[in-house]
């Protein structure tokens, strides 16, 4: 504080202000918590998006796509894809996030019986699984092909129906298969995917012991009421922003950032 001439105090900065870690001491002091555990760093990014931890990381090209999204939502934050990619990788950024954890995969992805190698490890690839459920034209299963069925397979023209678990040897559960009974089930039959089935036969969802893992390891993840992790995603003010944030939203996007 100064005073001028006639006695007024008015604040008076530094044209440069700044501070240096070394300029902040915290002076150690009693804390009433008891434990960590008891203190709450819960916030909302807006009224419906409860985060555990008030972090949000940039949606910068050098910084957010699927990746990085996909560990802010498990450690209790948010990740908004960055716009600089056109619309449609953007949302498939998007979506690579909202399959990445979930307690039900609904709808999984599925081909049928015609396909080849080739275009089931094209699909693994591009959307990031470790597995394809193999159905008729009426959505019923005829079998599971996963990366591990393909590990030695050389010949990518061959049909997945050569290689994949037949429908005889799934073991499946009916659809709305609680969480416990799922791993239950997973665990009992030692296997990793469990195909859940509608009263008509067809292909409702699809359970992972990997799913099933991570939503043990992250309790405090950002999750939809899904239980797919949430993500954000950026649009700028210009020609086709509105297009652009129609295919995110379509896409699963939580939150849309303009930047």
């Amino acid at each position: 504080m100064i005073s001028n001439n006639d006695g007024e105090e008015k604040m008076k900065f530094r044209e440069n202000p700044g501070l240096t870690f070394d300029d902040v001491l915290l002076v150690p002091k009693r804390s009433p918590v008891r434990s960590r555990g008891d203190v709450s760093t819960e916030t909302r990014l807006s009224r419906h998006l409860k985060m555990h931890i008030p972090i949000v990381s940039a949606n910068m090209d050098t910084v957010t796509e699927s990746e990085m999204a996909v560990a802010m939502a498990r450690a209790g934050g948010i990740g908004i894809i960055h716009r600089f990619i056109t619309p449609e990788r953007q949302a498939e950024e998007v979506r690579r996030v909202k399959r990445a954890e979930s307690y039900i995969v609904e709808p999984p992805y599925t081909l049928p019986p015609t396909a080849s190698v080739s275009e089931a490890r094209e699909m693994m690839d591009d959307r990031g699984i470790g597995g394809l459920v193999i159905v008729d034209e009426e959505n019923r299963p005829l079998g599971i092909l996963t990366r591990r069925d393909l590990q030695f397979v050389f010949s990518n023209e061959q049909p997945v129906t050569a290689w994949m678990t037949p429908a005889e040897k799934l073991v499946t559960a009916p659809a709305g298969t609680s969480l416990e009974e799922a791993r239950r089930i997973l665990h009992e039959h030692r296997v990793e995917k469990l195909p859940l089935i509608d009263e008509d036969g067809r292909l409702a969802g699809l359970i992972t012991a990997k799913d099933i893992v991570q939503l043990m390891q992250h309790p405090n993840a950002t999750k939809d009421h899904k239980g797919r992790l949430r993500v954000g995603a950026a649009v700028g003010v210009r020609p086709g922003f509105l297009e652009r944030a129609a295919m995110l939203l379509e896409a699963g996007a939580d939150v849309i950032v303009v930047d």
